[in-house]
């Protein structure tokens, strides 16, 4: 019968299109806004992210979205994540109503080239907001990374902010009361157990599906009002 065939049709172009959407799932450009995601205690700026960050940390777990137009600043944070430079360092300098700082890979004799900054800033260092580290100097950031804890907007003009804490912001503060040496320093190491990196998840093929399945139960009550009718629309 015809509405078999339709059916039939609808279901096979349903099943394409979840299979296609699966196969580029790690290419989505994902529309979750940082003001979707992040604690209601931080300053969320309106971003797209395609990936997030985890870090389990020995006080608990952080998770960062990475803003998906800074490539070069978010790039060099994916590539460090990925090849593990990030395991097992510690958050070295944390400064109460600043800044918690990390990243600091010289204690493994890890040597990181510098990156180019990526200024003007397409974000702003508001409480959350995560940005590279450097010296005084253009284009000396490496692998250094810094949290703010309250609004430091005036570091906008030299700091290339790249994430956002979208978990975990309970953590951050928790770790900004930690005591201190005169140098900032945590008397006791705060350590970066793991940071893996993790693609924000596939929603498109749940579309395709409700899609299709709103397709078909339309065709089905189509049929049946036709039905009623004494129609042969479908024979």
């Amino acid at each position: 019968m015809k509405e078999s065939m339709i059916i039939n049709s609808i279901v096979l172009i349903g099943l394409m299109c979840m299979m296609g959407s699966s196969g580029i799932s790690w290419n989505f450009v994902s529309t979750v806004s940082a003001t979707s995601l992040s604690d209601t205690n931080t300053g969320a700026q309106s971003a797209n992210f395609n990936y997030t960050v985890t870090l389990a940390t020995s006080m608990g777990t952080i998770v960062i979205g990475l803003f998906d137009d800074m490539p070069i600043t978010t790039g060099n944070f994916e590539n460090l994540t990925q090849l593990g430079y990030y395991d097992g360092t510690i958050f070295h300098r944390v400064v109460h109503d600043f800044v918690i700082q990390g990243g600091d890979l010289s204690g493994k004799g890890i040597v990181v080239p510098k990156i180019l900054d990526e200024l003007p800033n397409r974000h702003s260092n508001i409480r959350g907001s995560v940005a590279m580290a450097k010296t005084t100097q253009p284009n000396s950031a490496t692998s250094q990374f810094y949290i703010n804890l309250v609004n430091n907007t005036y570091l906008d003009t030299n700091y290339s902010v790249f994430g956002e804490v979208i978990q975990g912001m309970d953590v951050v503060d928790s770790i900004s009361s930690v005591q201190t040496d005169l140098n900032d320093r945590p008397l006791q190491d705060v350590t970066v157990l793991t940071a893996q990196l993790q693609a924000i998840p596939e929603y498109a093929s749940w579309v395709f599906l409700a899609f299709f399945i709103v397709v078909v139960l339309f065709v089905v009550m189509i049929h049946k009002e036709a039905q009623g009718k004494g129609s042969s629309a479908f024979v």
